[in-house]
């Protein structure tokens, strides 16, 4: 059992879905996005997903984007995502690095698996490739005992949802909403369904993305998912705060503590 499947297999051991939280490395500096993945970690993330930046994220919406182009202004490199992973990871927490394909080809697949074992991460989370494009990163992660986490959309065939299944490792990212990447009002009546058509082709954990943004957000979705990932509403948070540090901080404590309540209350 890898650390992610651990992490899952704790949460449902307490009949609640995981929450997993997400942040680009590099925001607002360095050093600023550990300080605030670890208050995360400490306030009830049950795993961690790294971003790192890129100049052309396509799937991301407008709050994710400022935030990785105020990173990639700031000089962030792929070094220092691997940094950023060391420090989360040493919490305990899997940690996982969500990137798009381009920059790990440019880095070298087998180089980036490598010095993302060493670094101490979990695996990573691939939301522009596909396990039938993805030999390369199945093989190196394979080598190096990574997780490799593909994404399903309601668009997904049922052949596609199966393949992604068998080939995930970790857990599957079920992307519910058509679009962009972003905070939203309400939850999307694909989601249940995604999570079901995911299950009937495998025992993986069914993690949803889907623009959570508070407690109550959470307890919905966690009434039929593995796990709640949020990311738009962190990046939000300290977008919101830019300048103030231990605002930001607490902010992102509060937000994450409504969230980790919002998924055992939604306990199944």
């Amino acid at each position: 059992m890898t650390s992610t499947s651990a992490a899952f297999a704790t949460a449902r051991a307490e009949g609640r879905s995981a929450l997993i939280g997400y942040l680009p490395a590099g925001y607002p500096s360095v050093e600023g996005s550990i300080k605030a993945l670890q208050v995360m970690v400490e306030a009830g993330c049950d795993a961690i997903e790294i971003g790192l930046p890129y100049s052309d994220p396509v799937m991301d919406g407008p709050t994710i984007q400022a935030a990785a182009q105020q990173a990639l202004e700031g000089g962030v490199r792929t070094a220092d995502v691997l940094r950023v992973v060391e420090a989360v990871a040493a919490t305990g927490v899997p940690t996982l690095v969500m990137t798009y394909w381009n920059p790990i080809e440019r880095y070298g697949v087998e180089r980036w698996a490598a010095d993302l074992a060493a670094a101490g991460g979990a695996g990573m989370i691939t939301p522009d490739i596909t396990p039938d494009y993805g030999s390369a990163w199945i093989a190196a992660a394979d080598a190096h005992d990574l997780d490799k986490v593909f994404l399903v959309a309601p668009s997904s065939t049922d052949a596609r949802v199966a393949m992604t299944a068998e080939a995930s490792r970790g857990f599957v990212y079920a992307a519910a909403v058509m679009g962009v990447t972003g905070a939203r009002d309400a939850t999307s009546d694909l989601a249940g369904p995604l999570v079901g058509r995911v299950r009937a082709s495998g025992d993986i954990p069914v993690a949803v993305g889907i623009g959570v943004s508070n407690g109550d957000q959470a307890a919905e979705v966690a009434a039929f998912a593995d796990g709640v990932i949020v990311g738009s509403a962190f990046v939000r948070t300290l977008l919101d705060h830019a300048g103030d540090e231990a605002g930001g901080l607490e902010a992102l404590r509060v937000l994450t503590a409504d969230l980790a309540e919002g998924v055992r209350r939604g306990a199944r």
